[in-house]
């Protein structure tokens, strides 16, 4: 049984790894479709996907994930990629936004309102609930033990230096909030002067995040794995704090 029950342990380390490294890869395809639909397919003349492709390499990103995404970006193979958002509650009222990314658009719609109705939430119309999030770039440094040692006031004197907006201080990280234009100059400032960025991204951030009941926890969890294990999901955003 001791045996058993250590391979189980084993097992479900190595399927939350695995789930972790999906997401990065999911989020990683997306900023490569963006950065090459924005600029182009062509590292050499597109620094925005040049530096989206360093980090799919340090993130042993297979290269075939890679190619996916800059083929969606190209329409290669004859393939008509289209940019959507569904919106909808989950749990608790939860709001829930879904960016997609497909060539099936009944597919798409099909997966996402199947899933809401597996969390007993419902998937709503255009504008819904979109009006509760802001798009804003994110930079996130971490504070954890292991880390480089950040002085927060040095921190707070540089990112407003950059142009950063705001900084919200956790006993684990510092979060710096930018204008999504700003993003690239206050990201690129905030890593020459040494910092060590653990997330950087463009991403919609809720506006009043709400708590999530003890008793709904579960089930929004599963909402969000459902739709992100979807492969035309490339990101979801919800109002739980």
């Amino acid at each position: 049984m001791s045996g058993h029950s250590k391979w189980h342990n084993i097992q479900g380390r190595k399927n939350a790894q695995d789930a972790k490294r999906g997401k990065i890869f999911q989020k990683l395809s997306r900023d490569l479709y963006t950065a090459a639909k924005a600029g182009g397919v062509d590292p050499d003349g597109n620094p925005g996907l040049r530096l989206v492709m360093e980090k799919a390499k340090a993130a042993n990103m297979p290269k075939d994930n890679v190619q996916r995404a800059l083929d969606k970006a190209s329409g290669a193979g004859g393939a008509n990629y289209q940019e959507l958002t569904y919106e909808g509650y989950g749990p608790a009222g939860i709001a829930v936004l879904v960016e997609a990314l497909t060539d099936n658009t009944n597919r798409t719609a099909s997966n996402i309102r199947t899933a809401f109705k597996h969390s007993g939430g419902e998937l709503g119309t255009s504008g819904s609930v979109s009006f509760q999030f802001e798009r804003k770039g994110y930079i996130e440094i971490s504070r954890d033990e292991d880390a480089p040692e950040v002085d927060e006031d040095q921190l707070f004197e540089d990112m407003l230096e950059a142009g950063a907006d705001d900084m919200k201080t956790y006993d684990d990280q510092f979060e710096i909030y930018t204008d999504p234009k700003a993003f690239p100059e206050v990201r690129d400032a905030l890593e020459a002067k040494g910092y060590k960025l653990v997330n950087d991204e463009v991403t919609m951030i809720a506006d009043n995040p709400m708590e999530v009941p003890a008793d709904k926890a579960e089930s929004l969890a599963k909402l969000v794995d459902e739709l992100e294990n979807d492969d035309d999901v490339s990101a979801v955003y919800t109002t739980a704090e």
